[in-house]
């Protein structure tokens, strides 16, 4: 195959709109608390359709608060999905909960609404739904068991945004949904995060306890409830203002590069592209599964000698040293969460990636399948 540069796994998209924006912040001097924030919020109400955004300085922060509001603490389980990123489960920790897990179902990865159900105790307090890979999980079916069992709700959809369900945009489906803007993102503010929400009072409450609790009336210096530094600068909105009047193009971009690689990948022997079901995928990485027969790390081995960057992802929460050594999770729980992780490989894949790239990263994926055995 035909040499180049190294190809990165993931790679923002920062132009010259960013660069005017957060130079006009710096030359403001309102670094935060400013006008920026406001103006950032209010282009996501603006583009979901919901009452409220309440920035937050990461998706993480944002989950939290939203746990906190609901008044999670020791003793109450949280129901939600190993198969996510650490920070999912860590949230409901940092609210002094236990994060209970539900299997995944095979297809979408996303939590299999029987599985969460019988998860369900005496002592759950709420659910916790992700939308992993962009794609989002069974509202309807999940939205019904937490009403059921008179159970709230808080969506993780920090890897689904701008995602809908149904023909509704995530964040207006009467709970409050969370984005996250980490430089992987389909949108990034660097770090960064929003709740978006239909609740008003849900709102002010984030809003103050984002600022440290800071008084409903704003008086200075006044905290009228505990709360967090959890404030999203002015300087980190900027960025994402500009991302925002271009998310269009940024998901056309990805969407995009993800035909290509199901095109590509589809008669591939050994690898499963990734699952397009009835809901639009809001696509943030591509990650094909692979046959439990081909030796996964020795694939990322051979791909980065050609170049190429990819990864193992992702690890399952529970299996996770600190859930191991401090919760005494072990494997064997959750059989279809655990298969999926351990089969799942992360390959380049960012809006500006052009076709040549991804016939690089094919070329390079096909021969190191054949080197790691298994075809």
């Amino acid at each position: 195959m035909t040499a180049g540069a190294a190809i990165p796994l993931a790679k923002p998209v920062i132009g010259d709109r960013e660069i005017e924006l957060v130079t006009e912040v710096l030359r403001s001097g309102q670094l935060s608390l400013g006008p920026m924030v406001e103006r950032f919020e209010r282009g996501w109400t603006e583009r979901v359709g919901c009452r409220n955004a309440v920035a937050t300085s990461s998706g993480t922060a944002g989950l939290h608060l939203a746990l906190h509001a609901l008044g999670i603490g020791p003793g109450d389980e949280v129901v939600t999905s190993s198969f996510s990123f650490v920070a999912s489960a860590n949230a409901v920790l940092f609210a002094g909960g236990a994060p209970v897990f539900a299997d995944v179902d095979p297809d979408t990865f996303n939590m299999d609404p029987p599985r969460v159900e019988e998860a369900i105790t005496e002592r759950t307090r709420a659910i916790l739904i992700v939308d992993i890979f962009g794609y989002p999980a069974e509202l309807t079916a999940l939205l019904e068991i937490a009403e059921r069992h008179g159970l709230p709700v808080v969506e993780d959809a920090c890897q689904t945004i701008d995602g809908s369900y149904n023909g509704r945009k995530l964040g207006t489906h009467g709970h409050p949904a969370v984005y996250g803007f980490y430089a992987n993102k389909q949108l990034t503010t660097a770090e960064g995060g929003v709740v978006l929400t239909d609740d008003d009072d849900l709102a002010a409450l984030l809003r103050s306890t984002r600022n440290q609790g800071r008084s409903d009336d704003g008086a200075w210096l006044v905290h009228s409830r505990m709360g967090f530094n959890y404030r999203l600068s002015d300087v980190h909105s900027a960025i994402g203002v500009a991302q925002l009047e271009r998310l269009d193009d940024l998901l056309e971009g990805r969407a995009r590069v993800a035909a290509l690689y199901q095109h590509r990948l589809a008669p591939m022997s050994g690898v499963s592209p990734m699952f397009e079901g009835p809901q639009p995928r809001s696509w943030f990485v591509y990650a094909p599964r692979l046959d439990a027969s081909i030796d996964r790390d020795a694939v990322i081995v051979s791909l980065g000698a050609r170049g190429i960057q990819a990864k193992p992802y992702l690890p399952c929460i529970h299996l996770q040293p600190f859930y191991r050594l401090h919760l005494g999770h072990r494997a064997g729980t959750y059989p279809v969460t655990e298969a999926i992780s351990a089969s799942t490989i992360a390959l380049p894949f960012f809006p500006e990636m052009t076709e040549h790239q991804v016939d690089r990263v094919c070329a390079a994926f096909s021969e190191a399948l054949d080197e790691a055995g298994g075809r």
